[in-house]
């Protein structure tokens, strides 16, 4: 562990006497798989000379700091949540969206997501304060003399922390409801006409009704979280800064925006120059699968394989669902690899092995590999495009909906109701996908534009960041939109000095009129007489 641990630190030495250039990092990531995607960015500037320390909670699902082997530097935050309070939250949390949330109501779900954010936003609090108000540890920090801070804004707090050490930060993370935190805080353009909202499952292609929706949807996010902010942040800012702020004033310092996505996944639509794509960073090469597996994978014959995962959040399902599910795998031509810690499921067909973890980035790149179901996590849909392989979507919450809605809407993905998902339903759904080639047509279309760019991902994600840390800052690429208030962006101040203008003239005109209009009556009717 130590030798693998030296190592790392031999490499960035050896990079740090290069004429490249080595600073110093602190990130407040955000955990599950947000930390999977990040930890490769970090470690590939680890690998280029940089110092990195994350200020992790004691009490966290993924990032483990406890591993001697890893390149980091963790500063642990002693948070006064335990671990099983912990589970028991995200426990509640995805049984609601596995077996509850199709019962539900639109709106009975929209208070959902609010109780859910609040629970979060109560972590990210008390894990805030741990660091905030411990004037030890900050002074730590403030003696470290950092160049950065990495955050994830859905971890509220990173940017109060880069304002308090007073150095620039950057953002890394795939998108907030509603396009809400890029919109009103980034000042990213989002025509609600041809931009669909984050979380909204339309696509740049709206008919009215989904305009319509699409404008709500917009309305009700902006009022939602500028609401719970409010109640929540803006004044634990305020006091902490020791000044009047908001949270969105203070997300809008970001530096630069590095969203998790690119052309390959989007729709077109306007950006910022403070705004990068570098979605797929965590993609590389397949590499050879561990011997018992790569047997089994070769058992499979002309058929081929389909590699099923549900990702890093959900352990296990109700014996109902997996049985439905290991049902209809077993009815497949093809070998199938699942990744799932529950109970075996009595339906178990003979061509499914379980695994409790798989190489999915090198399942997927293998030749005999035919089709992938997913939950629809970003990190999965990317590799998914990375080596050309059409998906089956089962998306139950987050931004799983909005990433399937995109796959399907460019002819690589077949999406089902995870709720009301029956036997058959997957059974044709596979096939689909397998049997019509114009899915995997268009997968390997979307490969081959995701591999066609002149920067890899990653190395453009470091560039930025190494950018930022070089010239402190990259204030000349923020727009000026972020010293506006919103009546002036939206030139309504204009529209109404125009107006009021208009008014004028017209009340002036009308007043001439019925002047002249009385003169002419008065000259007339001394004439008559």
């Amino acid at each position: 562990m130590m030798g693998q641990r030296f190592l790392w630190l031999l490499w960035a030495y050896t990079y740090c006497w290069s004429p490249g250039f080595c600073g110093k990092v602190v990130v407040w990531p955000t955990d599950a798989s947000h930390w999977i995607n990040l930890k490769v960015l970090l470690e590939e500037l680890i690998l280029r000379g940089h110092e990195v320390t994350v200020l992790v909670p004691s009490t966290n699902l993924l990032i483990d700091y406890q591993d001697t082997s890893s390149p980091f530097t963790f500063e642990v935050l002693q948070v006064p949540f335990t671990q099983e309070t912990l589970d028991a939250i995200m426990e509640d949390f995805l049984n609601t969206w596995l077996n509850e949330h199709t019962k539900l109501s639109f709106w009975e779900v929209l208070w959902k997501v609010r109780k859910d954010l609040e629970v979060f936003s109560d972590i990210s609090r008390m894990t805030c304060d741990t660091l905030v108000l411990n004037p030890q540890l900050m002074a730590k920090l403030q003696q470290a003399k950092f160049d950065i801070l990495i955050a994830d804004p859905l971890a509220i707090g990173g940017e109060l922390v880069a304002e308090i050490l007073a150095i620039p930060f950057v953002y890394s993370f795939r998108f907030s409801v509603g396009n809400m935190a890029e919109r009103l805080c980034g000042g990213l353009p989002s025509p609600p006409s041809y931009v669909p909202a984050s979380m909204g499952r339309l696509t740049d292609r709206m008919h009215f009704m989904e305009r319509l929706q699409n404008f709500l949807f917009y309305l009700y996010s902006d009022y939602f979280y500028l609401d719970h902010w409010r109640d929540k942040w803006d004044e634990y800012y305020s006091d902490i800064l020791g000044r009047p702020t908001t949270l969105c004033e203070t997300m809008g310092k970001a530096e630069m925006w590095l969203i998790r996505t690119y052309w390959d996944f989007e729709f077109p639509r306007p950006f910022l120059p403070n705004f990068e794509f570098v979605g797929g960073l965590h993609c590389q090469p397949a590499k050879p699968l561990p011997k018992e597996m790569e047997e089994f994978v070769q058992s499979s014959g002309e058929h081929g394989i389909v590699v099923f995962s549900l990702g890093s959040m959900v352990y296990n399902l109700s014996d109902e669902k997996s049985n439905i599910i290991a049902g209809a795998l077993s009815q497949l031509p093809q070998k199938v690899l699942w990744r799932y810690k529950g109970r075996k499921p009595e339906t178990l067909g003979s061509n499914t092995r379980i695994y409790d973890w798989i190489p999915q980035n090198d399942l997927l790149g293998h030749p005999l590999t035919k089709a992938f179901i997913t939950h629809g996590g970003t990190n999965g849909i990317y590799e998914a495009i990375y080596h050309g392989v059409p998906l089956v979507g089962l998306p139950m919450f987050a931004d799983q909906h909005d990433n399937i809605a995109h796959m399907r809407a460019k002819g690589a993905a077949v999406e089902l109701d995870f709720g009301t998902l029956k036997t058959q339903d997957l059974v044709d759904a596979v096939n689909t996908v397998i049997n019509n080639s114009t899915y995997k047509e268009n997968a390997l279309k979307l490969s081959r534009i995701h591999h066609d760019q002149p920067v890899k991902p990653l190395d453009r994600a470091v560039f930025w960041i190494e950018f930022v840390m070089r010239h402190k800052g990259a204030k000349h690429l923020r727009p000026a939109s972020h010293h506006l208030t919103w009546y002036q962006y939206h030139c309504l101040d204009v529209l109404a000095f125009l107006f009021t203008c208009a008014a004028i003239a017209v009340f002036i005109l009308v007043k001439c009129c019925l002047f002249c209009c009385k003169k002419c009556g008065r000259i007339t009717k001394k004439k008559k007489e």
